[in-house]
């Protein structure tokens, strides 16, 4: 295996050493360096056919997938595993006057001794057993395994049983854009070629889950995601009688005071915890500075799952903003009162009522008074119009549509609406409860239990950072499903998954990635030995269970 870890080194400098910042053309030539090492290979120069290119469709940049197909030639067989990777980094601004340096390791790491570290970044550097730089962790040194691992499979491909797909995937760091393409392409290869998809492997980072963690984890599932918002219409009124107004301030943060960091909402699944939400966004909607007080907010939390579907998460946050609405009615009334005690003034409850709908229902109501079909035309030019707007973040776009549906509403009172922001990423729970679960916790068991190294390995059942893991597989409950179509403002054109698709594809997923530090830090780094020997013997052994 000395050879094999060899060339996963120079494979990862290699790929390191070409910026792929997000939302850049090197994007583009990033996909363009990975199909040239690709195309190289003599197995793809006798099959060219298998070496392809997947577009991200719309995309302003030009952005692509690469796709790698290989067929062993042993005998016929329709077993595949499917590995992906992303080629895509965060920026590198965060390294200042050495951002020119980001992408070359030995150069940076001599420039680091030069200037004060954190404490632990200084002691691996100095240790020699760390490479720095931007990407290399997160996660080129996982593409490096992947390409290696067809590079040695397709050596001897006589002798191979079996088929690989390797898709190294764009804009990962982003919105999924690689991978929420590449999964279509995943199906349509699969009626094309009758192959039997068994894993979805990723090489992703991993890494020490709190200080002094000295485990090495393999990751069988991946943790969810998903971002219930909260759209808050208050009452506008002057400063000077702020009594007659309210607030959608205080309602947000009460939420926000409720909901952030609560142990109330996590998942727990096996022992395994998800991480309880925690705010992404929280802004009153006034657009100018004046005496009014704001008469709309809008909150984002990002919200990890385990085992909750969206129809569930959208029912727990509904009852979140009922019982925070009245709290803080209940606040103010008690504020007003002692307010009207010391002024001397009649005191007379407020008016306002706890009201929270979700997206869905909002959209009934105002159907019932403009008529389906008008609403539908109405919302439907609305999408489009903000679809075409490349300078508004799509989580902005849901929520413009929110405020447009609600404003051809009559009702001015003030209300609460629960609704989902974009991305979602479904979780993945393999549990061993179909044949191809049950197989893939077999073959990682057999790996593990046959790679010798001084590190203690341990399997955990979610992996716990969002990643394109989770486009292998959907939510099948009906239920789950239509609760995040229907109150996801403009689903299907201004944000879409193809869901359908996931159902197809199904798959039990793992990962198995670097070792490392620091992933969107500056000191950025992997360690050596994990990443380019041990990583890989894991890796190579389950594929090879799997195809056995």
């Amino acid at each position: 295996m000395k050879e094999f870890a060899k060339r996963i080194e120079e494979l990862a400098l290699d790929l390191t050493s070409q910026f792929s910042v997000l939302d850049t053309p090197d994007e583009v030539v990033m996909a363009e360096k990975v199909y040239g090492i690709l195309a190289s290979n003599p197995y793809f120069q006798k099959h060219p056919e298998l070496l392809r290119y997947v577009e991200l469709k719309g995309d302003s940049l030009g952005r692509k997938s690469v796709m790698a197909i290989v067929k062993g030639e042993k005998k016929p067989s329709d077993k595949t595993v499917v590995m992906i990777g992303h080629m895509d980094t965060v920026g590198i601004s965060d390294y200042g006057n050495l951002a020119e340096f980001a992408n070359q390791p030995h150069i940076l790491m001599e420039k680091f001794k030069e200037i004060q570290l954190p404490p632990e970044a200084k002691r691996d550097l100095e240790s020699g057993d760390y490479l720095f730089g931007r990407g290399i962790f997160d996660m080129k040194s996982g593409d490096a395994i992947l390409i290696a691992l067809l590079e040695k499979v397709t050596a001897d491909i006589e002798n191979f049983e079996g088929n690989l797909i390797y898709g190294a995937v764009c804009d990962e760091e982003g919105n999924s854009g690689g991978m929420l393409n590449l999964t279509p392409a995943l199906v349509k290869l699969q009626e094309e070629m009758g192959f039997e998809y068994l894993a979805l492997l990723d090489t992703d980072y991993m890494t020490s889950e709190y200080e002094g963690d000295e485990n090495k984890y393999v990751y069988i599932g991946t943790v969810g995601k998903l971002m219930p918002s909260f759209f808050v219409v208050g009452k506008e009124t002057h400063v000077g009688e702020s009594f007659k107004g309210l607030d959608p301030n205080q309602i947000t943060s009460k939420i926000t005071d409720r909901v952030n960091l609560n142990p109330e909402f996590c998942d727990i699944v096996e022992g395994e915890v998800s991480l309880p939400p925690i705010t992404l966004k929280q802004r009153d909607l006034k657009p100018e500075y004046s005496c009014q007080i704001a008469k709309t907010a809008v909150q984002i939390f990002n919200y990890a799952t385990q085992c909750s579907t969206p129809d569930q998460v959208l029912d727990k946050m509904m009852k979140v903003a009922e019982e925070c609405f009245q709290e803080v009615i209940d606040t103010l009334n008690q504020r007003y009162e002692v307010f009207c005690k010391i002024a001397n003034r009649p005191f007379a409850k407020l008016p306002w009522e706890a009201r929270v709908m979700s997206y869905d229902q909002l959209y009934a109501l105002v159907e019932q008074e403009v008529g389906a079909d008008s609403l539908a035309g109405l919302v439907k030019a609305k999408m489009e119009d903000l679809a075409s707007k490349t300078d508004i973040d799509s989580r902005d776009k849901g929520m413009l549509l929110i405020e447009y549906v609600h404003s051809l509403w009559s009702d001015r009172n003030p209300v609460v609406i629960v609704y989902f922001t974009p991305p979602y990423y479904p979780h993945i729970y393999v549990e061993g409860s179909t044949p191809k679960e049950k197989a893939l916790l077999d073959a990682v068991a057999d790996a593990v239990d046959t790679t010798k190294s001084e590190y203690k390995l341990v399997y955990k059942k979610f992996f716990p950072y969002i990643s394109d893991l989770s486009y292998g597989a959907a939510p099948r409950e009906e239920i789950a499903v239509e609760a995040f179509k229907a109150n996801t403002p403009g689903f299907g054109t201004l944000y879409s998954i193809p869901i359908e698709d996931m159902q197809t594809l199904n798959l039990p997923v793992l990962d198995i990635g670097s070792f490392g530090k620091d992933a969107h830090k500056f000191t950025e780094r992997i360690e050596k030995r994990y990443t380019f020997e041990v990583a890989p013997e894991l890796v190579y052994k389950t594929v090879m269970n799997l195809l056995k």
